[in-house]
């Protein structure tokens, strides 16, 4: 008996392979984002001292608080573009005149043996002060201990930088700058003398010593007055010309207006005068 042929069996249709389309990456860096607007600082709520700036304080010390033809007490808003009249009133939230509403009450600001403190509840009158025109002019200012403390490092670094040069200058540089506080007695000082009082200037001030020692004609002015004391140059009697002492040759002209040896000292910066430094610097 044949046996049956089986048929080959079908194969299962190929699936459709659907293709993988990848999302484009979300790019934000050409996105204009919108700038952050300033923000107005925020009011500091803490106690205030004010005083008056003066030497000589008044035992009472009475500030207006309102706006007349007399005392005029305008304040230039910078956000709005124009001036805002003041007015302390104690029942009100605002010290500017076109922010107050109904009848106001005033109030009396009095400084007692130069100062008022106004405490940290009375927000008004603290806002009053600070837009008051004599605080604006430095009549009076608000005391602040921690600018008052960044002034007094900053000076003591700069007493120190003062000292320490001080320290470090030769005898010459130390006389060039005492010449310009004492003039000719430095001639007549001694090493020690000289010194001491170089300390003494630096530490009592710091700005005036630095600025002098960092001028770079103080110590060529030196030399032009030390030449001249010891005879190697010679200055005219109307302090106009400037000579070789033994030959009477005629070194420079004094421009008008001008210090002769302040003068002498930028001549010696020019290519003539250098040769004329050289000289004298080998004679002294």
């Amino acid at each position: 008996m044949a046996t049956a042929k089986k048929a080959p069996a079908k194969k299962a249709p190929a699936k459709k392979q659907t293709p993988t389309v990848e999302a484009p990456i979300a790019s934000f860096d050409n996105i204009e984002q919108t700038p952050k607007m300033p923000t107005k600082p925020q009011w500091e709520y803490r106690d205030r001292l004010y005083e008056l700036t003066q030497s000589k304080k008044p035992l009472v010390f009475t500030i207006p608080t309102m706006h007349t033809s007399k005392k005029s007490l305008l304040y230039f808003d910078e956000e709005k573009g124009y001036q805002r009249e003041l007015r302390y009133a104690t029942n009100q939230q605002s010290p500017f005149v076109d922010e107050q509403k109904g009848t106001a009450t005033l109030g009396r600001v009095v400084f007692r043996e130069g100062a008022l403190t106004v405490p940290k509840e009375n927000v008004v009158l603290q806002k009053f002060l600070s837009c008051h025109p004599m605080l604006l002019k430095g009549i009076i200012e608000e005391y602040k201990p921690e600018a008052i403390a960044e002034y007094q490092v900053d000076y003591i670094e700069m007493e120190l930088e003062a000292m320490n040069l001080a320290t470090s200058l030769d005898i010459d540089e130390a006389e060039a700058i005492m010449r310009v506080q004492i003039g000719s007695k430095v001639s007549e000082m001694s090493s020690k003398e000289l010194k001491r009082d170089l300390l003494v200037f630096a530490r009592n001030n710091a700005k005036l010593f630095l600025d002098i020692a960092n001028d770079d004609n103080v110590h060529l002015r030196n030399i032009g007055i030390k030449a001249t004391e010891m005879g190697i140059l010679r200055l005219s009697q109307d302090q106009r010309t400037f000579y070789y002492a033994d030959t009477d040759r005629k070194i420079m002209t004094v421009p008008f207006d001008e210090h002769p040896y302040s003068a002498l000292a930028a001549y010696f910066k020019t290519d003539e005068g250098m040769e004329v430094l050289n000289v004298v610097e080998k004679r002294l």
